[in-house]
């Protein structure tokens, strides 16, 4: 499988990633980091995952498939945890939503372009 292919998802990972880092490194500058604790760990967890996928598919991997599948799923939980901070004028954490749902898109286009 050519990387060629997967380029979009790529680029919508690794910008995914990126946001996420933001959003943590923010949050953890917030007054309230405790109640910060979820959005945090899931903006961790989200911009590893989204690196990972970016990785195997850069690589052609015939387990791209599988792992975006993973990736869309952590990216909608981190975006739906980032909404309810974003709602209360966290312009980071609706950024990084934002960023989120764009990857979870294309992820699932990739995946159902390649089943």
């Amino acid at each position: 499988m050519s990387h060629k292919k997967f380029e979009e998802c790529i680029r919508a990972c690794l910008a995914c990633a990126i946001a996420c880092n933001h959003c943590a490194s923010e949050c953890l500058g917030e007054e309230e980091v405790k109640h910060l604790a979820k959005c945090i760990r899931l903006d961790l967890e989200c911009a590893a995952i989204c690196r990972a996928a970016g990785e195997l598919m850069s690589l052609g991997s015939s387990y791209s498939v599988d792992l975006c599948r993973l990736c869309a799923q952590i990216c909608n939980a981190c975006a739906e945890e980032c909404d309810r901070h974003a709602a209360m004028g966290m312009d980071h954490c609706r950024e990084c939503a934002d960023a989120c749902r764009e990857c979870a898109e294309a992820c699932n286009t990739m995946i159902s372009e390649n089943n």
